[in-house]
């Protein structure tokens, strides 16, 4: 902690997650200070001083952990591929973690983390940002308000239009890289699903690389049977022209539909910033609808809150609370997504362990 009483913050990566997401959220919460960003990139390191004109900017991972007393707290948020190797060194400096989801691109890579943190008692979360979207906040209240009654099927897409592949290891990388959709896109969805119907034992998936010179997958759906019976449907593509429902969930009282994706992204992009007016906020016409047909009303979305993930680190670095996100909810995402891939390999259904 400074003298301000600010905890300092190291960033590895600024390409679209440091950049978009986890600097802006940083400086946006008043007890973080973003004291460092690792990037090897001319381009993208006067960028980090023209829009964080104090922050320090390193060229290698060594030169930051070369610092690593000076700091409170290190984000990652490089390609998928070096998650588990930063993390691990991070921890093994006592310097607590944040990592950007994927998690890591296995399993296993995942269960070593949490031992590793838990034997140092270095506290270690995962940026499940979509948990705070203004379409799963308005979710939630509605299945706590029981107003679709007993869900029986969750459906939940990431539908994009990117024809032509974009030179980046998300499109170009395999799934050694944590590359494709599944990971990118699916991660998200997966972890909606776990939070909102819990445990899944059994998982389908079918997986196609449609467009050319793609190292892994560009448009999956997975089928997930929760144990508590509710059947998950998820969609994640980039060959999207035309998109389907954000979320349709069917209860046996009623159902609710919505379109279009949380603002918070987008706004982040253009540089705005939580705090300002209207923070998260959706107009009336992107509202779901909730009712069953043809009696069915616009419902009013709860305003998206990324801001409180980063508000709750702060929590857990001062008084040791909980993080925001449990890594071992990560693990089990990555456990679906794997066996999502064995699926789709064999064309079988894939029974998963309860949680240990």
């Amino acid at each position: 902690m400074d003298s301000t009483g600010q905890f300092r913050v190291g960033l590895f990566g600024y390409g679209l997650a440091g950049a978009a997401f986890h600097a802006p959220l940083i400086e946006a919460q008043p007890r973080l200070r973003l004291d460092a960003v690792v990037t090897s990139s001319p381009e993208r390191a006067e960028r980090v001083a023209a829009r964080h004109p104090r922050t320090r900017v390193h060229t290698t991972a060594e030169e930051l952990f070369e610092r690593a007393d000076e700091l409170d707290l290190v984000v990652v948020a490089t390609p998928n591929s070096s998650h588990a190797d930063l993390t691990a060194r991070a921890l093994d400096a006592g310097i607590p973690v944040v990592v950007d989801k994927p998690f890591t691109p296995t399993s296993a890579e995942a269960r070593e983390l949490i031992s590793r943190a838990n034997d140092r008692a270095v506290p270690l979360t995962v940026f499940q940002n979509r948990r705070w979207d203004s379409d799963m906040l308005t979710l939630r209240e509605l299945l706590d308000s029981e107003a679709l009654g007993e869900v029986h099927r969750f459906e939940s897409r990431f539908e994009r239009w990117v024809p032509v592949p974009k030179d980046s290891w998300r499109d170009r990388g395999g799934p050694e890289e944590a590359g494709g959709v599944l990971y990118d896109l699916g991660s998200h969805l997966v972890d909606q699903a776990l939070c909102l119907f819990g445990d899944v034992e059994s998982v389908y998936a079918e997986t196609e690389t449609i467009r050319p010179g793609v190292g892994a997958d560009d448009d999956t759906f997975l089928s997930l049977r929760h144990t508590g019976g509710v059947h998950s449907h998820l969609w994640v593509s980039k060959l999207a022209a035309q998109q389907g429902p954000r979320f349709r969930v069917l209860g046996d009282r009623a159902a609710f539909t919505k379109y279009g994706l949380d603002p918070q992204e987008a706004a982040l992009r253009q540089g705005r910033v939580p705090g300002e007016q209207g923070w998260g906020e959706e107009p009336r016409e992107s509202w779901g609808s909730l009712g069953v047909e043809p009696e069915t009303r616009p419902h009013p979305s709860a305003p998206g809150r990324y801001q409180d993930f980063y508000a709750a680190v702060v929590e857990t670095l001062e008084s040791g609370a909980a993080p925001p996100v449990d890594p071992a909810d990560a693990l089990r995402g990555l456990e679906v997504i794997e066996a999502a891939r064995r699926s789709a390999a064999g064309g079988s259904v894939e029974h998963i362990r309860a949680a240990r």
